[in-house]
């Protein structure tokens, strides 16, 4: 404790002598920090989480906390001479991917270089973790309202609103306004999409405010919530993973789920624009893209191909006799000789299993 103490001490009379405008840098950069909370610690009994405590962070080897499982890329840097500084932290902080090619780190990065200097300001405090008040996010005012602006004027019927004459008086017709309220499916060709844009960079935030929570800070899941991320290639295992990444066929499925029912809770308070940003950022945790600048807009999202769009094939129930004959469906004894059970709950992940309080959750850098 009192290591702490003498540097929060040191910590205060440097602002003392320095300038109020600096001052405020450190309290800016508790607020970014905010973003890193989920997975690192810092001050007095920080300990290492799903990423590393970052007490001491400058001056020190990268890859160098005993115990801590690391990426080999990490603790490759570390052995080739990579030391904390501003510098190589700022460097890291703006393109973590970039900077260390195969860390596990799936943090976007920070895009303005002010945040980046307010954090590292605030880490060199090492301030208690009780000093980093943890505000609850602010909660924006519902954007429906400004969506609706931008559903096009139309002339409404000459009966439009009017209650119905019918027999009992009941209902009225709808209006234009009405119908474009509830009109907001999104086909795979792309039909219905709103104009808009969003990078991953904008969409992490969003992520981490509104998803994370329950969808853990990468996509892997917060207990039985589910799964975002990763599964590539398990579709043929006993245990299949199915997200994003490695089941959804089509990437309107993807946005239109966001736009019509997600925050949990909170469904259609995200503008379009912050839409397509987490759309993005959900590519990009599933590696679907790289690039932490990427942009979906309406323009380029028929170009991207999920992994396993071609293992849907078309729905041609219409040309089986059934249907074809228009006959009557089978009720009764319908498949000859007895029922066997093929496959069993557990293993379509219905059953949940397990009672480990980190199932599913690895190490960050």
């Amino acid at each position: 404790m009192w290591k702490f103490h003498r540097a929060i001490i040191a910590a205060g009379l440097f602002l003392v002598s320095t300038s109020l405008t600096q001052a405020q840098d450190v309290a800016a950069g508790e607020t970014v920090f905010k973003k890193c909370k989920a997975c690192h610690a810092v001050g007095d009994g920080a300990k290492n989480k799903v990423g590393p405590q970052l007490n001491d962070l400058f001056g020190r080897t990268a890859g160098s906390i005993e115990g801590f499982k690391y990426s080999k890329a990490m603790v490759a840097k570390g052995e080739e001479g990579l030391v904390w500084d501003d510098e190589s932290l700022a460097q890291y902080l703006s393109k973590p991917r970039s900077f260390i090619k195969g860390t596990r780190m799936a943090f976007a990065g920070l895009k303005k270089e002010e945040d980046i200097v307010n954090i590292t300001a605030y880490l060199r405090t090492f301030s208690t973790a009780e000093d980093a008040a943890e505000a609850a996010p602010e909660v924006e005012e519902t954007k429906a309202e400004v969506e609706q602006d931008k559903v096009p004027k139309q002339e409404e019927p000459k009966d439009a609103g009017k209650r119905s004459a019918g027999k009992f008086g009941l209902g009225r017709l709808v209006t234009p306004m009405e119908i474009a309220a509830w009109d907001i499916d999104i086909r795979p060709d792309g039909k219905g999409l709103p104009n808009g844009r969003g990078t991953v960079a904008e969409g992490e935030p969003i992520y981490t405010e509104n998803c994370a929570a329950c969808h853990g800070d990468f996509g892997e899941a917060v207990d039985r919530w589910p799964v975002l991320a990763g599964g590539l290639d398990t579709l043929t295992d006993d245990r299949p993973v199915k997200t994003v990444g490695s089941y959804w066929p089509h990437l309107s499925t993807v946005f239109d789920y966001v736009r019509r029912a997600m925050p949990f809770g909170n469904s259609r308070s995200l503008t379009d624009d912050d839409v397509y940003a987490l759309t993005a950022y959900i590519l990009y945790l599933n590696d679907i893209v790289e690039d932490e600048d990427f942009e979906l807009s309406s323009e380029n999202f028929g170009d991207v191909v999920m992994p396993n769009a071609a293992n849907f094939i078309p729905d041609a129930r219409e040309a089986e006799a059934h249907y074809a004959n228009k006959g009557d469906a089978c009720m009764a004894d319908c498949k000859p000789g007895p029922v066997e059970i093929t496959m069993r709950a557990r293993v379509l992940d219905v059953t949940p299993e397990g009672d480990g309080e980190n199932d599913g959750v690895g190490n960050i850098d």
